[in-house]
Formats: structure tokens, C-alpha cells, sequence
């Protein structure tokens, strides 16, 4: 965001100038005024949004940081946050509540009308990262005797609709569901023409209690716009739209990354204590198997003695086979995550990538013996080394695919642990392999 907007808005907040401030954020788009909350100092941004009032739109809440919106939160008069959760979408609303301490939530909800304190407590009840968290509960359902010309009235007349939608839902006086009508197909069909009669059938509907990883390949592998959301006694709760999946797609994405490096669930607007806090657990598990490399290397410190070239060669060796691991498994995590690999490909993939490995060993050792044999003039030590970048690029390829299968078994997530095993396993095997045959070899 530009530094002139910014400058602009910090002065109209100092000089509280709210006919200023609302004239400089009314065409904002709610992720444009995100952008512009994090961009302030943690101290205007609470002063920013008093000096807004009824215009200040809470739906951008959804798109901050979770520290910054816990922060922000905590700085607002409850009853200030309580009406304006009641005029969100309740998926909006259950996003930003669901970070609350218990404490906090309960106070805004007690301060929230009793229908749709229900409405948002229902779906606060789901599990976490579900279905039931992440629907909207504001949908259009009709019975399928009703007309073609009867829904399009009800639509027209009936203020409390969904913002958008794309589809209606047919249901019996239970709300089980019986099928859906698409907008399109409503819309072309004759007013006399009964619902009934044009509906279709609802091939691809959610459980409420599914995760939304799984909802989030659900819409991908069937290009939805939109699926119904059904409780445990098949009614029709809620329904999931398309932007609420590319916020998941988003968030999973976004996990898996931070999961990989071992930053946890760490934001940009972390303070200094909680990076630290988040990132030395994971360092501390890396040192630990760098403790474990160096004990291999420290066995075989008289052979490094009596060569040294052994200790110029030896992390190359390692190094390749850690970044050829980390290849496999980057391609196995994410066959994981998408379900990709499964047992009816997995032998054949652990064969591709125990095969890449062999082949990429030998090229690369043919390249290395030839660079070891110029350097050193060494033609024992260029063969030694061209077989331990066979050895160590093999098992790099399958450690690489083996160890994420093994913890997705476990029922580990593979995107957390993988890395550090691997790493270890490459570290292990290519010192363990070059020094070893450097010992056996020149009888040291």
C-alpha cells in the first residue's frame, strides 16, 4: 500500500477527522482495508476503526493476520464487536470468533440476539478447520412443489437473501435435502414449470464434520461453484461457495509451506517472542541430528588425518544427496496431500525414485570423479567418491519417498517431520559411504 495513502490516514486519525478518514477508506475493498490496518502502527489501528464507526466494514477482519485481528479485537468495546458480527455472512463471523479465548467468545455471543447467537454457536460446535466452521448458514431453500414462477417471487421479494448465491436448494418439510436448481436453469425455465420438475441431483454434497482439506479437493476434482452442507441426520446446515474453498486452498498451502521450514503456525506480525518460541523446537531437533553427522565423521578422524582431501570432498557427497532428497520429497508430500499416492501407484513410484536416484548417482558420480581426479590427481580417491555419490543419491531417492509415507502411516503430518529425517539419512549415508570406503580402501 502506498506510504502517501498510509501518511494520509495517520493524519486524519490524529487530527480526528472522521469525515477525512471515512473519504479516504470508502472505496476500499475489505482486503485493501486489511492491507491498510497492518500497514499502521498497532496503536492507530483500534483509533482507526472508532473513527469509522457504522462505515468501518468488519468483514476485512477476516482477511488479517490472526495477530493483528486478536489484537485489534481485544482493543474494541464488546458490544462494538457484537452488532457487527450480527450483519455478517455467519461464516465471517464464526472466522473471526473462533480464534477467541473461550472467554472472549462467550461475551460477545451473550451480547449477539438469540437466533443467530444460536446459528453462530451451531457452527462454532463443529471441529475446527470442518465443513460445519467454514459454511454459511444463510442459503435459499424451496419446497419442489413450489413454481418456477413462486421462487423467483420469494427471491424478489424476500429481503433477508444470501449477498450471493448460485443455486437453490429443494428440500422436504425436514430439510432433507432432494436436489438443486441452478440460478441459470431457474432463469430460463417457464413461470408455470414446476421446481420439481427441473432439479437436479445433488451427486457432490459436504459433511458437516469433513475437513476442509477434503472439501477443498472435492470442489477441485469436480470444478464446484457451490455444495450443500449436511448434518449427521442428512439435512441441509449450510452451504460452501467457492470463495470460502480458495480461502482453504489458501490456508492448506499456506500450512504445508510454514510446516516444511518448521515455522509452526508463525505470522509476519508475530512479535520477536513468539518467532523464537516457534522456530527453536524445530532448530533445536535439526542440531540434534546435525550431533548425529558429526559423531559419524568423528569416527573415521584419523582417516580425515591422513588425507585431507577426504575433509574438502566429503560435503559434497552429502549435499547432493540432501538436495536430491529433497526433490522426492517435495514431489511425495505433495502426491500425499492431494492423494495422489496411494497403494495402487505406490510401489511403482518408490521404484521411479529408488531408479532416478541410481540414475542421477551415476551421472553425477562420473562428473565428480572426473573433477576429483583433476583437483587431486588422486585416482583411488575419484573412484571412492563416484561410489558413495551412488550409494548416497540412492538412498537419498528413497528416504525421500519412503519416509513421508512412513509418517503419513503414523498418522504424522509428512510436511512437518519428512525434512529433518531425510536430512539426516543423507547426512548419515554419504559420510558413513566416503569415508568408510576411504578407510577400507587405503587401509586407514
Amino acid at each position: 500500500m502506498a506510504t502517501v495513502f498510509v501518511d494520509a490516514v495517520l493524519l486524519a486519525i490524529d487530527a480526528g477527522d472522521r469525515a477525512l478518514a471515512r473519504q479516504l477508506t470508502h472505496d476500499l475493498h475489505e482486503a485493501d482495508l486489511a492491507d491498510l490496518i497492518e500497514a499502521l502502527p498497532a496503536s492507530e489501528r483500534s483509533r482507526l476503526v472508532a473513527l469509522l464507526g457504522s462505515d468501518f466494514d468488519f468483514a476485512a477482519l477476516t482477511e488479517l493476520d490472526e495477530g493483528v485481528r486478536l489484537s485489534l479485537l481485544q482493543n474494541l468495546p464488546v458490544d462494538t464487536v457484537a452488532e457487527a458480527l450480527s450483519e455478517l455472512d455467519s461464516d465471517d463471523a464464526v472466522f473471526i470468533l473462533e480464534d477467541l479465548s473461550v472467554e472472549d467468545r462467550a461475551e460477545i455471543l451473550d451480547q449477539i440476539p438469540a437466533l443467530e447467537r444460536l446459528v453462530l454457536q451451531r457452527s462454532l460446535n463443529y471441529p475446527e478447520e470442518s465443513a460445519g466452521r467454514r459454511m454459511q448458514t444463510e442459503y435459499i431453500a424451496v419446497p419442489p412443489f413450489w413454481t418456477v414462477g413462486q421462487a423467483i417471487d420469494y427471491m424478489r421479494d424476500t429481503e433477508d437473501l444470501p449477498d450471493s448465491f448460485y443455486e437453490l436448494f429443494v428440500v422436504d418439510p425436514t430439510y432433507r435435502l432432494l436436489g438443486t436448481v441452478a440460478l441459470d436453469r431457474l432463469l430460463r425455465t417457464k413461470r408455470p414449470v414446476s421446481v420439481a420438475d427441473i432439479m437436479g441431483e445433488t451427486a457432490h454434497t459436504v459433511r458437516a464434520e469433513e475437513d476442509q482439506e477434503e472439501v477443498a479437493r472435492t470442489f477441485e476434482r469436480y470444478n464446484l461453484v457451490s455444495a450443500a452442507v449436511l448434518d449427521e441426520a442428512e439435512r441441509l446446515v449450510g452451504v460452501l461457495t467457492i470463495d470460502d474453498i480458495v480461502d482453504v486452498i489458501h490456508e492448506e498451502h499456506d500450512e504445508d509451506i510454514k510446516r516444511m521450514g518448521g515455522v509452526g503456525d508463525e505470522e509476519i506480525s508475530d512479535n520477536v517472542f513468539n518467532a523464537v518460541r516457534s522456530r527453536f523446537i524445530w532448530l533445536m531437533v535439526n542440531l540434534g541430528t546435525a550431533v548425529l553427522a558429526s559423531v559419524i565423521i568423528g569416527l573415521f578422524d584419523a582417516t580425515i588425518q591422513q588425507m585431507v582431501a577426504l575433509a574438502v570432498l566429503m560435503p559434497i557427497v552429502a549435499s547432493m544427496g540432501g538436495n536430491a532428497a529433497t526433490q522426492t520429497m517435495t514431489v511425495a508430500v505433495r502426491a500425499l496431500a492431494t492423494r495422489e499416492l496411494d497403494a495402487y501407484n505406490v510401489r511403482r513410484i518408490i521404484g521411479r525414485e529408488g531408479t532416478v536416484g541410481l540414475i542421477n548417482g551415476i551421472l553425477f558420480a562420473i562428473v565428480i570423479g572426473l573433477v576429483s581426479a583433476m583437483w587431486f590427481g588422486n585416482g583411488a580417491l575419484s573412484i571412492i567418491i563416484a561410489l558413495a555419490m551412488v550409494i548416497n543419491m540412492v538412498a537419498a531417492g528413497f528416504a525421500g519417498i519412503l519416509i513421508p509415507i512412513l509418517l503419513d502411516k503414523l498418522k504424522a503430518d509428512p510436511a512437518i517431520a519428512s525434512g529433518v529425517f531425510v536430512t539426516t539419512v543423507t547426512d548419515v549415508v554419504g559420510f558413513f559411504a566416503f569415508l568408510g570406503l576411504a578407510a577400507w580402501w587405503f587401509g586407514i
